[in-house]
């Protein structure tokens, strides 16, 4: 019996031996997808980085324009109006209308022809509005940002989406690339290039595809490049890699016996668990320490085995994240939190569910467009969905992970930075990636000691979170002591075993609509808050 499974790894390995040489196309086209993704990525960002940079330069000379002239239409007006389109590079126009598009003046003494290409949408953080226009004879599409001046009249000023014409956009294209900038909603505002191919794709993997997202602009640049075009210009490599492989095969042929020999294939266990739906949310419930009432929960994860053990995530989210498949156990988690708070979510709209995202998650666009598939026409809103960024590793592109996070932004999403001032979670992320949430890690927490008075460490990251403006949760929470010093320091939202540990769909739905029924809750939790008052 073991001569004959001596032989058969002995087989297997005289086979993987082989691999080198027969990975030669599967390696040279995984070489291919991630040079050329890194290049397509950063042309769509400087795209958008092109069109934020314009539409903030026309919306700082409009405002500079409305704060120095008093009133609309004078000759101090229209001064300022052509002096501020003379030091713009992007700004073309400015005109002031009415509600009803009926025009009372414009930089030049002349009718401004103009026809919308789509309806106007707000700017986060803004007062302004933009729309997409067709100004005059130019090819090239327009943004037309607009200001109210009272009740009944509007300015506007006219900047290019883009600063170089279609032509030239056209020629800096590879072969059958595509160009194509959206709006959030969907409204295609400029196509460059032929886009049928990438829309009645078959499979993902035919086009090399990359989005960013203009800043907080609701306006989305696409690029896609077919492989086949793309992969037509590395047809050198071919020989290099095929010399490498022979090269390779003998010494391939020893590891693959050992690894054969010794593996247990924990990612086949692990990656067969996702797609039987082993991988299950679990919810911790976040408490709000003034009220005692539910404010939301976070999801984490729990390995259930048929045959009934349950595996924590310490012992398997480490080695997910380094293979690649925290990404599809997240899609997993997230298609099951849909169908679990549904309901949940309607009856309690303040409420808010964190989901943590990896490193890898910042990679590339696509968790962006997999939030909009998962949560798009479901009873979870995006504006109760709270995005936590784990520092188990260090953002590696700064500016791809920018482009995720403005992304969930742009649907309404909030971002998190988990387990703040340990590990990885440089506190330069707060201000360099938009978080919105601060959460405190236990081992802070756990410094405050029964008859603690003051914890500098947690007192100074609790005033930096407020400095910054970020809501703060803490996590960890395990003693009345510690719920009462932080909701002394103004910290309202907290979790932790004092309140509940992480639970089943069944236990969270059962506290949950408990304590939306009572409004006040009966448990341990009101016992905190009226000893604290």
């Amino acid at each position: 019996m073991k001569s004959r499974y001596s032989h058969i790894l002995m087989l297997m390995g005289a086979i993987l031996a082989f691999l080198p040489i027969m990975a030669v196309d599967y390696l040279l086209d995984a070489y291919v997808r991630m040079r050329e993704k890194d290049v397509t990525q950063q042309y769509v960002a400087a795209i958008a980085s092109q069109i934020e940079t314009g539409t903030n330069d026309a919306i700082s000379s409009l405002r500079r324009i409305l704060a120095d002239s008093p009133s609309l239409c004078t000759p101090t007006f229209i001064a300022n109006v052509q002096q501020a389109i003379e030091s713009s590079i992007n700004m073309k126009q400015v005109l002031v209308e009415n509600a009803d598009g009926v025009q009372y003046c414009d930089a030049f003494g002349r009718a401004v022809s103009y026809s919308p290409l789509s309806e106007s949408l707000p700017v986060p953080g803004h007062t302004e509005t933009i729309s997409i226009v067709s100004l005059g004879g130019m090819a090239m599409p327009a943004l037309k940002i607009t200001q109210s001046f009272g009740d009944t009249r509007r300015v506007s000023a006219f900047v290019p989406l883009l600063g170089q014409s279609q032509a030239a956009l056209t020629e800096g294209l590879q072969g059958a690339a595509m160009l194509r900038v959206l709006l959030t909603n969907g409204t295609s505002v400029l196509t460059i290039g032929d886009p049928t191919g990438f829309d009645r794709r078959s499979s993902a993997t035919e086009f090399i595809y990359s989005q960013g997202f203009a800043g907080e602009l609701p306006l989305k640049v696409e690029y896609a490049l077919p492989f086949a075009m793309a992969r037509a210009g590395y047809t050198d490599l071919d020989v290099g890699f095929t010399v490498i492989a022979c090269l390779m095969s003998a010494a391939f042929l020893v590891l693959s016996l050992h690894y054969v020999r010794r593996s247990r294939v924990p990612a086949f266990d692990l990656e067969r668990a996702i797609a039987r739906g082993e991988i299950k949310p679990y919810y911790q419930p976040v408490i709000n320490l003034r009220t005692g009432e539910l404010a939301g929960c976070e999801v984490l994860c729990r390995w259930e085995k048929k045959n009934g053990k349950v595996i924590p995530p310490g012992a398997f989210i480490d080695y997910a994240e380094v293979t690649g498949l925290a990404i599809p156990m997240t899609l997993s988690l997230m298609q099951q939190v849909k169908y679990d708070l549904g309901e949940i979510c309607r009856q309690m709209p303040g409420i808010k569910v964190s989901i943590n995202l990896f490193e890898g998650h910042f990679r590339d666009g696509s968790i962006v467009e997999d939030v909009q598939a998962i949560f798009g026409n479901s009873l979870v809103e995006f504006h109760q969905l709270v995005f936590e960024i784990t520092e188990r590793h260090p953002l590696a592109n700064s500016a791809i992970a920018n482009s995720v996070i403005a992304g969930l932004h742009a649907l309404g999403s909030r971002l998190a930075l988990d387990d703040a001032g340990t590990g990885h979670s440089n506190l330069a992320y707060l201000g360099t990636l938009g978080v919105d949430v601060i959460k405190i890690d236990r081992v802070f927490v756990d410094m405050i000691k029964p008859g603690t008075t003051q914890v500098a460490v947690l007192d100074g990251l609790i005033a930096m979170a407020k400095d910054l403006d970020c809501e703060i949760v803490a996590e960890g929470v395990e003693t009345e002591a510690q719920a009462l010093y932080l909701r002394a320091r103004g910290v309202i939202f907290a979790q932790g075993f004092i309140f509940a540990p992480a639970l089943k769909i069944g236990a969270f739905k059962e506290l949950a609509l408990a304590l939306h029924a009572t409004q006040t809750p009966r448990s341990r939790i009101e016992g905190i808050v009226a000893s604290a008052a």
